[in-house]
């Protein structure tokens, strides 16, 4: 009988055992006001030379904002100091429509009034911070990107 106690209870055991692979990955939305912090320019030549720089936004151009809005449109709004007496000002104001597959994480963002549109990669998107990835590849010989880091601006 003991026996009996101790394969039920093993059986048990190695039905109920901690598997957090099952867990679900948390996905996390798109959808909100995002404020760029920074941006890295990558260009590569086909021989495999190439060079990647970084630009840390000032405090006027992270007041810049990017809205992406649940009915697949949006606005980017740029600010930068300007002016004969600089003042951080909204330099451009574009609206674009998107289309975001999250199970794949690309993403296609159209300006409106013009013909080609942006296409890339969601390479980080959490509660807090959205890394994104424009691809140009309007040259064959050279693979351009440039990858925008973005913190999420609480509504």
């Amino acid at each position: 009988m003991k026996k009996l106690a101790l394969i039920a209870g093993l059986s048990l055991l190695a039905f109920t055992g901690c598997n957090d692979d099952d867990a679900p990955e948390q996905v996390f939305p798109l959808v909100g006001t995002w404020s760029p912090t920074k941006e890295v320019i990558t260009e590569v030549e086909v021989d495999g030379t190439g060079v990647s720089d970084e630009i840390v936004y000032t405090d006027c151009q992270k007041e810049s904002r990017w809205v992406f809005n649940e009915n697949l449109s949006g606005k980017r709004t740029n600010k930068d100091m300007a002016g004969s007496t600089p003042t951080c000002s909204t330099i451009s104001e574009r609206n674009f429509s998107y289309v975001y597959n999250a199970s794949e994480k690309n993403i296609e963002i159209k300006y409106q009034g013009t013909v080609v549109a942006d296409k890339g990669k969601v390479t980080l998107l959490d509660a807090q911070t959205l890394n994104l990835k424009i691809e140009d590849t309007t040259d064959p010989t050279v693979y351009k990107s440039t990858t925008y880091t973005f913190k999420r601006i609480a509504q």
